[in-house]
């Protein structure tokens, strides 16, 4: 496969790696001016940037690279087939796509969230509580509230009461501000249209000694997204829902393009 850069990648590594860059450097908070919010998170339908700006902030160096070295396996060769600029328009599309995609779920995720804040509020309980943090944080951190086991033992103890409301309030309000970010969605657009437009290039992954087609493997991430996606643990801090988005509007806009193939080549 042909790995030189073409102009289009070229100027997306660049842009990535720079704000990647000035963020380590200058300890600006990039990803919370930047990244994407909870749809009812303060100030966030006055910054419908963010749809757009996430897609360029990353969280560590090991984000940037894995992002960034897709991009570089598998964008050149569509660029080179669609030309520089309906390469970068199918590259933003598909990050908003995945954008989109995520704000929809994450939406319902957090309003059940809040609806289990509030039934504990109104109603406090032991159980209740447990119940929160499991479905918001995971149950690898309950053992981490200390208090818990006396707060079983009297439930209606105000103090343990108390203190368990503060609990929920800031997890609560710190989920609903955490920002998603990195290229992620873009990028899992662009290996689906690899896999669309070129199915039987046979490619070698790390640890696989045989080669494998392409289509194969845009296959597995795909299911694997879908799986991760709806057991939703709560743990788990990838945004799959928006690799399954921006694989989806790859692929519609790939089929559409199909439709007038005197552009599409």
């Amino acid at each position: 496969m042909q790995m030189s850069l073409t102009p289009m990648v070229k100027n997306l590594l660049i842009l990535n790696i720079g704000v990647f860059i000035i963020m380590a450097f200058t300890k600006v908070d990039l990803i919370g001016i930047l990244g994407l919010k909870y749809l009812n998170a303060p100030g966030m339908k006055t910054e419908a940037y963010r749809y757009f700006t996430h897609m360029f902030v990353h969280a560590d160096w090991g984000h940037l690279f894995s992002n960034m070295f897709g991009l570089f396996m598998f964008g050149p060769l569509l660029e080179r087939v669609w030309g520089p600029m309906r390469f970068l328009a199918f590259y933003m599309i598909c990050g908003l796509g995945a954008a989109m995609l995520y704000s929809g779920v994450l939406y319902f995720e957090m309003h059940h969230l809040e609806v289990l804040k509030n039934n504990f509020i109104s109603n406090p309980s032991p159980e209740l509580f447990i119940k929160f943090i499991r479905e918001s944080v995971g149950d690898q951190f309950l053992g981490s509230f200390q208090f818990l086991d006396g707060y079983e033992k009297n439930p209606g103890n105000p103090t343990f009461i108390n203190y368990a409301k503060d609990q929920i309030i800031d997890i609560y309000n710190y989920t609903i501000n955490r920002p998603m970010v990195g290229a992620s969605g873009a990028i899992f657009g662009v290996l689906m249209a690899f896999g669309l437009l070129f199915p039987n290039t046979e490619m070698f992954l790390l640890f696989v000694p045989v080669p494998i087609k392409a289509k194969y493997i845009v296959g597995f991430y795909g299911l694997f997204e879908i799986y991760a996606g709806i057991q939703r643990n709560p743990g788990d801090n990838v945004a799959h829902f928006a690799h399954i988005g921006g694989m989806l509007f790859a692929f519609l806009i790939v089929k559409y393009w199909e439709r007038e193939r005197n552009r599409f080549y």
